[in-house]
């Protein structure tokens, strides 16, 4: 689906050091990211960058490839509590549920995406260990889109397309 943004909205999609995301058509947005062979210190300082990045945009969730690496790294944060995750994968899904998502590399569009509600998900910490994640709802639903950013996907391929909606960054929508 090509995403054709409003002349309203194209002041969102700078990229800059003031707003480091990067937006469509970037191509990395669109690589199957590559897997850490081997987590190290570097790695740590990427998650905590990330987090930090995240949370200046209002971010719920953030990859690798959003801010121009292709690395399988997430930050997530359902809570607030912010969880990084090392090449990431899904073992396990069960259930569906459907919700609104919007992502901070096409900032203003949003649509309903179907989900997996409970996702079971294996990967490295921020310390190096291999963890597994039971995750629900809307933790479940990051998880899966940030995933998705590691694969090249973006919601805009998973969407009903007749959800779509800008939503300025008022809070209107048209």
């Amino acid at each position: 689906m090509e995403i054709v943004v409003p002349e309203a909205y194209r002041h969102l999609y700078v990229t800059d050091s003031e707003r480091p995301v990067v937006k469509i058509p970037e191509p990395v947005l669109r690589r199957r990211a590559e897997p850490v062979a081997k987590p190290g210190p570097r790695h740590r300082v990427i998650l905590e960058n990330m987090a930090r990045i995240m949370q200046r945009a209002n971010g719920i969730g953030l990859a690798a490839p959003q801010i121009g690496l292709s690395e399988r790294l997430i930050v997530i944060a359902p809570d607030r509590r912010v969880i990084g995750l090392i090449n990431p994968e899904i073992l396990e899904r069960q259930g569906s549920q459907v919700g609104e998502e919007g992502c901070l590399s096409i900032p203003g569009l949003y649509g309903d995406v179907e989900r997996s509600q409970k996702i079971l998900v294996r990967a490295i910490d921020r310390k190096g260990k291999q963890v597994e994640l039971e995750v629900t709802g809307l933790a479940a639903r990051i998880v899966q889109h940030e995933i998705d950013h590691l694969d090249g996907v973006l919601f805009t391929d998973k969407v009903d397309p007749a959800t779509l909606h800008w939503r300025d960054p008022d809070g209107d929508a048209e």
